[in-house]
């Protein structure tokens, strides 16, 4: 059996794999405790949000914070500065996460930059709704 330290940094390792595995969706620290139970690697809520709070302290993931009364959201990144860049859209049902690198997106933010004298966070900027696959579910 390896030392406390190894174990640690088996933990650490799961939850980047499993964050770098979903990085197309959010996931919460709830969705982390989970997986790491079913592989038999149990860790406490607080161990995995201060992981957590140092993955994204270091930018090699992004939180979302829907409202106070939901657990926050979170995302790889890596080394995606473009990431950091672009306008984001997730979907309410399903969970994809929609990037939205395009020529409108930039121009409203230079258009909100110049008209209104506010610099948006796109690494912040998330639009809420359901993507078309969601969207046509519901309506059939």
């Amino acid at each position: 059996m390896g030392r406390p330290s190894d174990y640690k940094t088996k933990q650490k390792e799961q939850i980047l794999s499993f964050i770098k595995s979903k990085k197309d969706v959010h996931v919460t620290a709830s969705d982390i405790v989970m997986f790491l139970s079913r592989e038999n690697t149990p860790v406490g809520t607080a161990t995995v949000y201060r992981y957590l709070d140092k993955l994204v302290s270091q930018g090699v993931i992004r939180k979302y914070t829907m409202d106070e009364k939901m657990s926050a959201c979170y995302q790889y990144i890596g080394d995606a500065e473009k990431c950091r860049e672009h306008f984001h859209l997730k979907c309410i049902d399903c969970g994809a996460l929609i990037h939205i690198d395009c020529d409108y997106m930039k121009s409203l933010n230079a258009h909100i930059l110049e008209h209104h004298g506010f610099k948006v966070d796109n690494s912040r900027t998330v639009l809420y709704g359901r993507c078309s696959d969601c969207e046509e579910k519901k309506n059939n």
